[in-house]
């Protein structure tokens, strides 16, 4: 339990390197990724961080409550996914270093699956869970990104 604490910490400095320059390196990454605007892509993962936050904080506490404890377990596989697929993958296909995975590798990789681990060995979870509660958050976020550009794109024009 004592490195949850460092959950938040790892998630806002990926998130932040991904906003940072991830906008930029998409306008080069074309057979990987469409291109997207920084106002619609720092709207998009500002949200996903207040999601991934927000899970984090009711998993804690309400320790017992099935769905928030799946819900933040789901989203720490989640990011360790991340890390490798598209951050290591779009690096190794383009020859091109990705936005992220520095801090996927040095940050969210190791703190998420100690927690995890510890997780699954006191019980606060099951692996069999654990299995279906990553993909579950993964098509729940993979599904909405392109709702929050949509939106971020929106809320960027009418700021200009």
């Amino acid at each position: 339990m004592q490195l949850w604490i460092l959950f938040p910490l790892a998630i806002t400095l990926h998130n932040l390197e991904e906003a940072i320059w991830l906008p930029g390196w998409s306008q080069h990454a074309r057979r990987f990724q469409r291109p997207v605007q920084t106002g619609e892509f720092r709207f998009a993962v500002s949200i996903i961080t207040l999601m991934a936050y927000l899970s984090y904080f009711l998993a804690l506490k309400f320790p017992e409550t099935w769905f928030w404890n799946h819900l933040f377990h789901g989203f720490l596989g989640v990011m360790i996914v991340n890390t490798f697929v598209p951050h290591l993958a779009s690096t190794i296909f383009l020859r091109r270093y990705s936005p992220g995975l520095a801090s996927g590798l040095l940050l969210l990789t190791p703190i998420n699956s100690i927690i995890l681990t510890q997780s699954i060995l006191s019980g606060r979870i099951t692996l069999p869970n654990l299995l279906w509660s990553v993909p579950a958050v993964g098509l729940m976020l993979i599904s909405l990104i392109p709702l929050l550009f949509k939106l971020g794109r929106s809320i960027s024009k009418q700021v200009e």
